[in-house]
């Protein structure tokens, strides 16, 4: 019998909001998990725990809509699956039971997973594959106008550190580089298609063959006004389509040697999860260092709220290390700003108002070695660290005192960046 407890468990999970599309979308998207359970009577092992949450929330609506059929027979196995996936965090579990299913009337005879084999799992081939063809069917299938394959080009960006041209590294993935960089192809038809499709699907490099959803450009056509003798250039859009999905669904692209490839082409890449990324754990004031781009995450990233917390309760002394020459700012949060504030206007642009800091950017779009031109580009370069911290009701004139006693330490009102 499905207890009370699970059923408000499972309406916890809004797969509604989280996956978005309507109510034929959202079923379509789990099909391919259902089919094969169906065909086999086991959980695939290719289910993240997004994907069995939202497994869950359905059949609990499902039951819940109907009102007199018993629950769907998977409802047992996907808990279990639940129970037993190693990413499964304590908000993630399904509520203990109070009988036996392996006694209760009500459940047994009802297949269930399987053992796992060490931490994650054996792996082994599942009969009925979740594959990126069946995400963007079933999600296009409920956009309007409906989005088909053949109206599909999946580009693949991987980074490339030791030159200027493309994304060098993590720090790189934000909106106007990813779409600058993207609607810039080559003149040549052999490196890219005469005329690419309406819908860009673009992935970024995740380590090896990963492959992680950026998201989706509608493209409104070429640019003919900006057309050069070696490129090409394309008006993309940013639109919603896998907008639910941005960020969580990975799949596994196994000709690197390929950036680009049709719709029906990349429809057979496997999709390896639809997950949440992990949370990342606080490591302590005395371990932060963070690049730019990993403070950007921070500020606004849901997986850094452990962090954002920690950060908003101390005053600080800080510490920014331009990693392209060496030389060190020593800053200071204090009163009612926090380590957060302070941080934040760095995380805006780059330099948080400091002289110096902006004059380094300044010179670097002077220079030509601001990648994308903008004032901002020099702070890729800045890594942020933390040197003491105060309580909340710490004196002002304390943390005065330890700022000026840091900045003579590191002599950084000679050798490095601080004007004062």
């Amino acid at each position: 019998m499905v207890s009370e407890a699970e059923l408000r468990w499972a309406l916890d999970y809004n797969g509604y909001e989280r996956f978005a599309g309507g109510i034929d979308a959202y079923y379509a998207l789990l099909q391919p998990a259902m089919r094969e359970y169906e065909a086999t009577g086991r959980v695939p092992d290719w289910c993240g725990v997004d994907l069995l949450r939202a497994w869950a929330f359905y059949r609990q609506r499902e039951h819940h809509m109907d009102g007199v059929s018993p629950m769907a027979r998977d409802w047992d196995a996907v808990l279990d699956a639940i129970r037993r996936h190693p990413a499964a965090r304590a908000g993630d579990l399904p509520p203990d039971r109070d009988v036996d299913p392996d006694t209760d009337p009500d459940t047994v005879g009802r297949p269930r997973v399987g053992p796992v084999d060490g931490a994650l799992g054996t792996a082994r081939k599942s009969a009925l594959p979740l594959t990126l063809g069946h995400v963007l069917t079933a999600v296009g299938a409920d956009h309007d106008p409906v989005i088909g394959l053949d109206d599909i080009l999946v580009i693949r960006h991987a980074f490339k550190p030791s030159g200027h041209v493309g994304l060098q590294g993590p720090e790189d993935v934000t909106e106007d580089r990813i779409r600058e960089y993207t609607r810039s192809q080559d003149v040549s038809t052999t490196k890219f298609p005469a005329e690419p499709p309406r819908y860009w699907v673009i992935l970024v490099a995740d380590g090896k063959s990963r492959s992680r959803l950026f998201g989706v450009y509608e493209n409104h056509g070429e640019v003919l006004a900006e057309k050069t003798e070696t490129h090409r250039f394309w008006a993309l859009h940013r639109i919603d389509f896998l907008r639910s999905l941005e960020d969580r669904l990975v799949v596994d692209w196994t000709s690197p040697r390929s950036w680009y490839r049709w719709g029906p082409s990349a429809a057979k890449l496997p999709v390896l999860e639809i997950a949440d990324r992990d949370a990342v754990p606080f490591p302590g004031f005395d371990r932060v260092l963070l690049r730019w781009h990993e403070l950007q995450d921070l500020i606004a990233d849901p997986r850094y709220a452990e962090w954002r917390s920690a950060l908003s309760e101390v005053q600080g002394i800080y510490l920014i290390t331009d990693s392209s020459t060496g030389k060190h700012y020593v800053g200071k949060a204090d009163g009612g700003e926090r380590l957060i504030g302070r941080w934040s206007a760095y995380a805006r642009n780059g330099h948080g108002g400091n002289v110096a800091l902006r004059e380094l950017a300044k010179a670097a779009k002077e220079a030509g070695t601001a990648l994308d031109g903008t004032v901002e580009e020099h702070a890729r370069h800045f890594v942020f660290s933390i040197l003491r911290v105060f309580g909340p009701s710490t004196p002002s004139s304390e943390v005065d005192a330890a700022e000026s006693h840091f900045k003579d330490a590191l002599m950084t009102r000679t050798w490095g960046l601080n004007r004062n």
